[in-house]
């Protein structure tokens, strides 16, 4: 069975968790239990059925009509189980869309066809993030059709508006499908809408289905195995995960950043079990030939012929949600390592254009272009060449402040 990872975005009351819940009952992955349950908490709170309460399970999210932290929903549909993300929608938790847009490649962002909703500036925080992370794919549902009489006309007007904001941050063009439905009323989801017979494309999970996974931009085979510490103090007996290119028994590999120490694979563990090679996505233990004598934790096993170079400066664009203080520091790959931040320019991520000086003063939602001065070298590489070697997490003091990507 294929598996596909769909990140849901969109602005809070647009629509996204009554989405997943007729996604649910359609394709008949939900019990009736847990139908019955929603309904009965419809009926307490004196509202019509709302299918979104298929998916909140908390009691405060059902009565504040809201989802408050990342979900994930399991949709099983013609051969295919889609994990739907379902990240928050409003300001105050953009951090958790951040670490929930992380985990897919495609994107479904929800969109509201009512007359005083439509394209929010959250929309175009989520669109912009999104493509930072890497996200390529992007399928647009312009829901609530039914509340603007199915109407081709708002449809296209949203469309239009969108669609050149979505060039400008750098989607292409035939890398974003548009879909008109009504999640409430489950128009145009599994089946085509006899409502909007003018819409000829397909209904919106059959185009999720179709979509294609976006593959590495480059694929040269080159070895990324990401270090996680040393398995129960063996020094000789390293944990991590392989990231990128794969690798074999008794293949001879350099450990880098900062140890710079030549070692040769003797044992590969997967999942419990001994085997003669690992692949990307492998989680691994290690026996080496030699023990190393220092943290290993943030380091990198690659192949000899091919290893990124130790650098402390980088530059990067970053996703700020608050202003930094003068104790800044990035966690990267379980490394907490102080900074330097110099903004060399100031994206708009409501635009997405950017100027040298800061027009965006008062909010603390910006991005940046800027230059990075570490404490210490990291194994960095560009963000479009290996993900999990060029994006960080920004922190100023103790609290949470931004992300960032190395470009």
């Amino acid at each position: 069975m294929k598996v596909r990872q769909i990140t849901l975005l969109g602005h809070k009351d647009h629509g996204k968790s009554t989405l997943i819940g007729s996604l649910l009952m359609l394709t008949k992955s939900v019990t009736q239990t847990r139908i019955n349950e929603a309904k009965k908490y419809s009926k307490k709170l004196n509202k019509d059925f709302e299918p979104a309460f298929i998916l909140d399970s908390f009691h405060e999210e059902r009565e504040g009509g809201l989802t408050i932290d990342t979900t994930r929903a399991e949709v099983l549909y013609k051969n295919t189980a889609f994990s739907f993300i379902d990240v928050p929608g409003h300001e105050e938790l953009i951090n958790n869309m951040i670490s929930g847009a992380s985990y897919a490649s495609v994107a479904l962002l929800i969109v509201s066809a009512k007359k005083d909703e439509g394209i929010q500036d959250q929309t175009k925080r989520h669109l912009f993030i999104a493509r930072m992370l890497g996200i390529k794919k992007l399928i647009v549902a312009i829901n609530k059709m039914d509340l603007v009489e199915f109407s081709e006309q708002r449809f296209m007007q949203i469309k239009d508006e969108l669609s050149d904001f979505i060039n400008r941050i750098g989607f292409r063009s035939e890398d974003v499908s548009y879909i008109p439905i009504s999640a409430y009323k489950g128009e145009n989801i599994l089946d085509h809408s006899t409502n909007m017979k003018w819409y000829k494309g397909p209904p919106l999970l059959k185009a999720l289905k179709e979509t294609p996974e976006t593959g590495r931009a480059k694929d040269d085979g080159a070895l990324r195995i990401i270090l996680q510490g040393f398995l129960n103090g063996k020094r000789n007996s390293v944990m991590g995960k392989v990231v990128r290119g794969s690798i074999k028994l008794g293949e001879k590999a350099t450990c880098i950043i900062p140890l710079n120490v030549n070692v040769r694979i003797k044992s590969i563990v997967v999942r419990g079990k001994r085997v003669n090679s690992a692949k990307e996505g492998n989680s691994v233990v290690l026996g080496l030939d030699k023990e190393i004598n220092q943290d290993v934790r943030g380091s990198i096993i690659c192949g000899e012929a091919y290893c990124p170079i130790p650098t402390d400066n980088i530059r990067a664009r970053v996703f700020l949600t608050k202003a930094l203080g003068k104790d800044t520091t990035i966690k990267f790959n379980g490394m907490e390592i102080r900074c330097s931040i110099k903004p060399l320019s100031y994206i708009d991520p409501t635009t997405g254009q950017s100027s040298e000086r800061n027009r965006l003063k008062g909010s603390s939602l910006i991005a940046i272009d800027a230059q990075l001065k570490l404490s210490r070298k990291i194994a960095a590489e560009r963000f479009d060449d290996t993900q999990e070697l060029g994006r960080f997490l920004v922190y100023t003091g103790t609290e949470f402040a931004g992300i960032g990507i190395i470009i």
